[in-house]
């Protein structure tokens, strides 16, 4: 690390919100010019005053790839990054061993307190992402064993993943919300009770997806009480909010100058509703300047029992400004907050949906003998609460997710070229 870098703020430096935005802002001359040593900012408008800079956007960082937003020696990088956009484009993301030392020390933060006792599975992509290597390096740097379980590796099965929750005592999880459901339906696959059967499981901490409220109450419900906590990120950042001891979402404002911007009006304030923008203060190797992350969120400005002085954030994520539907706009997470919202009888975990012009179509896997009631109570919540028509059918256990998907074992071997007689050589080559 550097000797000459300035030292990275720890909570508790400062006693109030006021304190912390002076922190910001003795901060910000440096880290604007910072930015100006990478060729796209350093061949744009001059960043000193802030409010003047134009916004930053995924298509500007596509449109640099692969070094153009590299403002340091590339001797000096520790990592390369991709994200995981459904552009096609690259979006590049990099980091300094310096820039990793605080992306780690904002994770571990966390309210879930990892600790040397801890055995944590990472079950989010290590290829190319960073969400998997913030979880592995911070549980390492806590003292903590990790079990790389990877989502997107082919050789952990749903099936696996349940094993080794239960034979490997894993006591933190850091996965999708989605994985939760998933893994709760697949131990019961297995003739396993999720509520009680994982003694050693403590807390799943959540991102890569909003959560709503109804959401983590089914999660918790389901794995017998089981903490749930939240982070909130991305590749091109690491970790932006975490939670804390009282429930709630806190932005990391001592290492990010956000604000909240109505992409409407254009105008930007600290608190309220619309789309995320920040601004780094400490990242060497790829600074950002007004860098729109494309979510909404909430931000708001309040005391918590926690202590932290961080402002509290509420993500909505991208899909937040919905589908028309009449005059209506529906949004992902208000039919979510819905279907988790059912008794949990009814014993709905999955669903899926879809916006017409006239109306709003949606599945839920529900058992034969709470199909009429589930139908019946979703259809009536979503007229309550959006004033739209509605369809809802049921479907068969098994139709949105398939058995197979979560009792696979499937073997999966290193490639070959030389087979016996008895065996498959159209698995040649590649490695399955």
């Amino acid at each position: 690390m550097n000797e000459t870098s300035p030292a990275l703020p720890q909570l508790g430096q400062w006693g109030s919100l006021d304190e912390l935005y002076q922190l910001q802002d003795k901060r910000l001359p440096e880290a604007l010019e910072m930015a100006r040593r990478s060729p796209f900012y350093g061949t744009g408008p001059d960043p000193a005053d802030l409010s003047a800079m134009p916004l930053t956007t995924k298509q500007h960082l596509r449109e640099s790839y692969p070094w153009g937003m590299l403002a340091v020696d590339k001797r000096e990088l520790a990592t390369y990054h991709e994200s995981s956009g459904t552009s096609g484009e690259p979006t590049p993301s990099y980091f300094t061993e310096r820039d990793w030392h605080d992306v780690i020390d904002r994770f571990a933060r966390s309210a879930i307190g990892l600790r040397p006792s801890d055995t944590v599975m990472v079950r989010t992509p290590y290829s190319m992402l960073t969400t998997a290597h913030q979880a592995h390096q911070a549980a390492r740097l806590c003292g903590a064993t990790v079990v790389p379980a990877d989502n997107r590796s082919l050789v952990m099965p749903y099936s696996r993943v349940i094993r080794a929750l239960r034979d490997l005592s894993i006591s933190v999880a850091w996965c999708l919300p989605s994985e939760c459901l998933l893994w709760a339906a697949a131990a019961r696959a297995a003739g396993l009770r999720p509520e009680q059967d994982f003694p050693a499981l403590r807390g799943f901490l959540l991102a890569g997806e909003p959560l709503t409220p109804a959401r983590r109450s089914r999660i918790q419900q389901l794995w017998g009480g089981t903490p749930v906590l939240q982070d909130y990120g991305s590749t091109e950042t690491g970790s932006l909010a975490g939670e804390c001891s009282a429930g709630r979402l806190h932005l990391w404002a001592d290492r990010f100058l956000a604000e909240v911007y109505d992409p409407e009006t254009g105008v930007s304030a600290r608190e309220g509703r619309g789309r995320l923008v920040i601004t780094t203060l400490y990242r060497a190797a790829m600074p950002l300047v007004r860098y729109d992350l494309e979510d909404t969120v909430v931000i708001t400005a309040e005391d918590c029992p926690c202590g932290w002085q961080l402002p509290t954030i509420q993500v909505l994520g991208r899909s937040a400004a919905g589908y028309p539907i009449g005059d209506v706009r529906i949004a992902q997470h208000d039919v979510e907050q819905l279907v988790f919202g059912l008794p949990v009888e009814r014993n709905v975990l999955f669903w899926r949906g879809r916006a017409t012009s006239a109306r709003l179509e949606l599945e839920i896997e529900v058992p034969d003998d709470q199909r009429a009631a589930a139908c019946a109570e979703l259809t009536a919540e979503v007229q309550a609460h959006h004033g739209v028509d509605c369809t809802v059918t049921g479907v068969s256990t098994g139709t949105l997710v398939p058995p197979q998907t979560l009792a696979s074992a499937t073997e999966f071997v290193k490639p070959k070229n030389l087979f016996a007689a008895d065996e498959d050589w159209s698995r040649a080559v590649i490695y399955y």
